[in-house]
């Protein structure tokens, strides 16, 4: 039999166990992206949403009353369940839409209900027939291995027949092992964003509308046709008449967002009855999945917010010689229109002009480390970095298009993300299994100790001989199989980050089929530890393990931090080191302690570290800013050691008292 949800687990949960954890933050407008980031439940919230929503419910018996008034409950129970995630230390999400207000706005009038009735039916009648295949290949008696592909590519099709927020639902449920099972996740991972272009005059309409302006008193020229279209919206090239620049003009598609936010009343409708069932079986919330989503598509069809997005990034990235970030021209976007900088450049989607004109080696660098400085430097990355999405410039830089898609991550998890790299070159699985606790992969109740030989096995098998045998892709999939056999619920858009992970090493990999990601990824993580201010107190955990120092580590982060090119500079490293090795006692014991392991100073390795760091320190530059500080520490150490090297004396005998 054919089910699209999970096999049984070993492990269940209890209901609500272990959801909400590891959460990112929406990209939402100022007030949503509070610390808190979540509604709070007042008394008076309460009562409006129980009393009022209870007697409006029982004077009118219609369809508007009864989803207006169960919506408001739900609405209640999200912002419990919401308050109770972020006190729990959970990296905080903004709640951008509102179930309860998508209901009242798409059930105004008998014609709205009619609208959203219809809807309901036209979605309802396509996933029956898919049903009914799937009922008739159990009674035919044909065997899953002949048809699962075939009914994979079917719900593909359907997916992509029922509309944008279809479409958008399978590339999320594409990233969802929790959710959906392995051989579907397959075929919805070609799920394409491509459908025909909307008429020309109406996309002209909606820019004067916007802008307030005629085409003609903004650009001095605009292409007659867009040069691409996708289910949300299409994109035009045209000249600024003010300054001559050359620019793109995004629209967004007409009536999408009313089509979008009643099939949103559906499947929140639709959750509820399944949650219970999803809960049980599957180890997740259905509400919360639909929930963000709901918050995802939104945010995708708020053009004033990617505006600001864009701003962001190209405030990120300022400076940064590799990596292009369009402007942004805000006085002339709006709700449904963005106007930015026109990308000249190749798409990642011809290979073969970036293999001509480029050195794909270089490329693939400066691309990896711009989506890892995203993910773990900025805490703000591009979710949908498609090959259509991403140019090579002529001059080897690369440059990022369309900025609806876009995650931000808690600085806690950033850390913990960083962790987890370190302890995956040490091979510390107790560790990483620990982190995995930490992002929401794991309840807090969860025994991480039968996980621990699977991520062993996992890691090992991966990385075979050398980082160069490493593809994340292999590993991603064995991690899925994993989600099968215990209770791993994929925490909300860490779905997103693992997919933007994909995406990239897929591009690298057809630009280069012989590129291995942890190739580059190690060495840029290892850098950031050794020179990045605000990791200090993990490189010192990095460094120590049950109170002692583990050289080795060391000397392993130095030569990793190496290989990732453009030079290394530990000075300010070492400079921060030695000022807190001066004012921490117990800190340079464990240092005397690890020189002076079994009874003897070790040398060898120091020396060895001493030579490497001499390459990659100013030393004028160290003795300048430490020029008061060096006399004392000397001393503390020399202290320190001799109490470390030196037999002991024994006390002398007190004089005793003559009488």
């Amino acid at each position: 039999k054919v089910e699209l949800g999970h096999p049984g687990r070993p492990w269940t949960r209890r209901r609500g166990q272990g959801r909400g954890e590891g959460k990112l933050e929406m990209r939402g407008t100022g007030a949503s992206r509070q610390a808190s980031g979540r509604p709070s439940v007042s008394s008076q919230g309460m009562k409006g949403s129980g009393g009022t929503g209870s007697a409006r419910g029982r004077g009118r018996l219609g369809l508007r009353g009864l989803a207006a008034g169960r919506f408001r409950l739900e609405k209640l129970r999200a912002q419990t369940r919401e308050k109770l995630y972020g006190d729990s230390g959970a990296c905080k999400v903004s709640i951008k839409y509102d179930p309860d207000e998508l209901v009242r706005r798409r059930l105004q009038s008998p014609l709205d209900a009619l609208k959203l009735a219809t809807r309901g039916m036209t979605i309802l009648s396509s996933l029956a027939k898919f049903a009914v295949s799937l009922k008739l290949d159990e009674l035919s008696g044909r065997s899953e291995q002949s048809t699962v592909q075939v009914r994979a590519a079917e719900l593909r099709e359907t997916l992509t027949e029922l509309g944008p927020s279809f479409i958008k639902a399978g590339q999320l449920l594409a990233n969802r092992p929790d959710v959906i099972r392995a051989d579907y996740m397959e075929e919805l991972c070609v799920l394409q964003d491509d459908v025909p272009s909307f008429a020309d005059n109406e996309a002209f309409d909606i820019i004067e509308r916007n802008l307030g302006k005629t085409i003609g008193e903004t650009y001095s020229q605009i292409s007659s046709q867009p040069v691409a279209a996708a289910s949300l919206g299409q994109v035009y090239r045209a000249t600024l008449r003010s300054t001559g620049e050359e620019v793109a003009v995004k629209v967004q598609r007409p009536g999408v967002l009313p089509t979008i936010e009643r099939d949103l009343v559906l499947f929140r409708w639709l959750a509820g009855f399944l949650n219970d069932y999803s809960q049980r079986n599957l180890g997740c919330d259905a509400e919360l999945i639909v929930d963000e989503f709901g918050e995802k598509i939104l945010e995708e069809l708020d053009y004033d917010q990617e505006a600001r997005n864009i701003q962001d990034f190209y405030d990120n990235f300022r400076g940064d010689k590799f990596v292009k970030i369009p402007w942004v021209n805000r006085a002339l976007s709006g709700p449904e229109v963005i106007t930015m900088e026109w990308i000249d450049g190749i798409r990642c989607t011809d290979p073969e002009g970036i293999r001509r004109r480029l050195n794909v080696n270089d490329f693939i660098r400066v691309g990896v480390v711009s989506g890892l400085r995203q993910l773990l430097e900025f805490g703000l990355f591009h979710g949908d970095p498609h090959p259509g999405n991403i140019f090579a410039l002529e001059d080897g830089r690369i440059a990022y298009v369309d900025f609806g898609n876009v995650a931000e991550i808690s600085e806690k998890n950033k850390q913990v993300l960083i962790d987890a790299v370190v302890h995956a070159v040490n091979k510390d699985y107790v560790e990483m299994a620990g982190d995995f606790s930490r992002l929401g992969f794991l309840s807090e109740e969860t025994d991480i100790g039968p996980i621990v030989p699977a991520l062993e096995q996992i890691w090992t098998e991966a990385l075979g001989k050398s980082l160069s045998e490493f593809n994340f892709r292999n590993v991603t999939g064995k991690f899925n199989e994993l989600v099968y056999q215990y209770p791993i619920r994929i925490p909300e858009r860490f779905s997103l980050v693992i997919r933007t992970l994909l995406i990239q090493e897929g591009i690298c990999m057809t630009l280069e089929p012989r590129f291995r990601f942890l190739e580059v990824a190690y060495p840029y993580v290892a850098k950031r530890l050794l020179t990045d201010e605000s990791l200090r107190n993990r490189l010192l955990q990095v460094l120590f393990k049950d109170g002692e120092i583990s050289w080795d580590r060391l000397a392993n982060l130095v030569d990793l931090a190496q290989e990732g090119g453009d030079g290394l500079d530990v000075t300010d490293t070492i400079s921060d080191f030695i000022r807190v090795v001066a004012r921490d006692r117990e800190l340079r014991s464990q240092l005397v302690a690890a020189a002076t392991a079994n009874n003897r100073i070790e040398v060898g390795e120091i020396q060895d570290l001493v030579l490497k760091g001499g390459q990659l320190v100013d030393t004028q530059r160290l003795v300048n800013e430490l020029v008061t500080e060096l006399p004392s520490l000397a001393a503390y150490f020399a202290l320190d050691l001799s109490k470390a090297i030196i037999a002991p004396v024994p006390a002398p005998f007190k004089n005793k008292r003559r009488f």
